[in-house]
C-alpha cells in the first residue's frame, strides 16, 4: 500500500432480509460499511481551539499501528434516526448520547444523512482509559463510515483527494486529533508555513520523512486508567483566558518548523528536544488554567526521570512524550528495542498501574474492512 493512500477492500453487499431485523415489517434492507482507523499521538500539540473545532496553533503527530478502532455502520432509507448503538458489544448511553449528537450535526455536512436510518458499532484493539486516544480513533472511523456511505449514493469519489480532505473534515467536527488518524506516519494539521498545502480544515501527510522516523515504536506506560478529573475540551476552553497562551501558539508555530526540518534531515537530537519541551510545556499550560489542574501523577514524573537517566547513559535517543494525562508514550528508534524493552521490564514497569505497558509502532493509517 502506497503510505499516503487508504487501504480500500470491496464494499459488503448489503445484508440479507434474513438477517434485517427491519426485513418482517417491509423495511428497506440495511447495508453495511466497516473502518478500522488508528490512533494518533502528537509530538507538537493541539491545545486551544476556536469556531468549529477549529485549533489555535498547528499539530504534528505519530499514527499509531495496533491501536484502532473498528467502526461499522448499517444504513438503510428511513428519518434520519440512530436506530442503536454498541461499544465494545454492548449498549452505552454516554456514547450513544455523544455519537447521536454528532450525526445530527453532520446533516448539514452530509446532508443524504437526514434521509437514513442508522447503527452504529464499535470497539476498540485497546482498553478504554489507558493513554491512547479513542476519540481520535474512533470519530475518524466513524467519519470514514460515513464518507463511504456519502460515496456509495455518488455524492463522493470512493477514494482521492476530495474523499480524504472531506473525511479529514467530517472526522475533525467531531473530534480536532481525529482529522490526523487519517494517513501516516507522519500528519499535520494546522496551517503552517512548515508545510505547504496546511490547514485549518483538516490534516495533511507529511511526504519528506527520514527513514528513521517512519519505524519509530511507541510504547505506552499505563500510570493511571482512572478517567481524568478534567476533560479535553474542557481544557481546550481554559486556554481562552491562560495568560500563557500567546506564548504557547508562538512556540507551537515555531517549533512546527523545526520539526519540519528535523523529519526531513533526521536529526534525532531535536526530535527528542521538541518533544519533550512539547509535553512539559502542555501540562504547564494546564497548571496555570484558571482553575488549575495537574494531570500528571508521581509515577508519571518518576518515569521521566529514569528515562532521561537511561538516555544520558546510554545515548539511545529514546524520549517521551504525554497527552492530556498521566500515562508515558515512550518514543525510541526500531533499532533500540531490545534495550529499551529491557529497560521498561528492569526499571519503569514497576511504576505502571498493575504493570501495564502497551506496545505500538508507527503506522499508515486507516483500513476499510471487507
Amino acid at each position: 500500500m502506497a503510505i499516503c493512500e487508504l487501504c480500500l477492500v470491496q464494499e459488503k453487499q448489503p445484508t440479507q432480509p434474513g438477517t434485517d431485523p427491519g426485513a418482517s415489517s417491509g423495511a428497506a434492507p440495511f447495508r453495511e460499511v466497516t473502518w478500522e482507523s488508528p490512533s494518533n499521538i502528537a509530538l507538537v500539540k493541539y491545545w486551544g481551539k476556536h469556531g468549529l473545532q477549529l485549533p489555535r496553533n498547528p499539530s504534528l503527530s505519530l499514527t499509531l499501528d495496533q491501536s484502532r478502532t473498528r467502526t461499522t455502520v448499517r444504513w438503510r432509507k428511513g428519518t434520519g434516526r440512530m436506530l442503536d448503538f454498541k461499544a465494545g458489544g454492548e449498549a452505552s448511553a454516554d456514547f450513544a448520547a455523544r455519537v447521536g449528537n454528532y450525526l445530527g450535526k453532520m446533516q448539514q455536512e452530509l446532508p443524504l444523512l437526514a434521509d437514513l436510518d442508522l447503527a452504529v458499532e464499535t470497539s476498540n484493539t485497546f482498553p478504554h482509559s489507558s493513554g491512547i486516544a479513542s476519540s481520535a480513533s474512533g470519530m475518524s472511523a466513524l467519519a470514514l463510515c460515513l464518507c463511504s456511505i456519502a460515496a456509495s449514493a455518488g455524492e463522493l469519489p470512493e477514494d482521492g483527494p476530495l474523499f480524504r480532505s472531506k473525511a479529514g473534515r467530517v472526522a475533525r467536527l467531531g473530534s480536532g486529533s481525529a482529522c490526523r488518524s487519517l494517513c501516516g506516519p507522519w500528519m499535520t494539521w494546522g496551517q503552517t508555513e512548515a508545510f505547504d498545502d496546511s490547514t485549518d480544515d483538516y490534516a495533511i501527510f507529511v511526504e519528506d520523512v527520514a527513514p528513521e522516523f517512519q519505524t519509530l515504536r511507541d510504547a505506552i506506560l499505563i500510570v493511571d486508567a482512572s478517567r481524568k478529573s478534567i476533560s479535553s475540551t474542557v481544557g481546550h476552553a481554559m486556554m481562552m483566558d491562560n495568560p500563557f497562551a500567546p506564548a504557547r501558539y508562538e512556540n507551537a508555530r515555531r517549533r512546527m518548523l523545526e520539526m519540519a526540518a528535523t523529519l526531513r534531515n533526521g536529526d534525532t537530537a531535536l526530535l527528542v528536544e521538541i518533544a519533550e519541551a512539547e509535553a512539559m510545556e502542555l501540562h504547564a499550560l494546564m497548571m496555570t488554567s484558571v482553575p488549575s489542574f495537574i494531570l500528571l501523577k508521581p509515577a508519571t514524573l518518576s518515569l521521566i526521570e529514569r528515562v532521561r537517566g537511561f538516555r544520558n547513559r546510554t545515548s539511545i535517543p529514546v524520549c517521551f512524550t504525554l497527552d492530556a494525562g498521566p500515562n508515558l508514550h515512550l518514543l525510541y528508534p526500531e533499532s533500540a528495542e531490545e534495550k529499551v524493552r529491557a529497560l521498561i521490564a528492569d526499571e519503569l514497569q514497576p511504576f505502571c498501574a498493575e504493570g501495564r505497558v502497551i506496545y505500538d509502532q508507527a503506522g499508515e493509517g486507516p483500513t476499510r474492512i471487507a
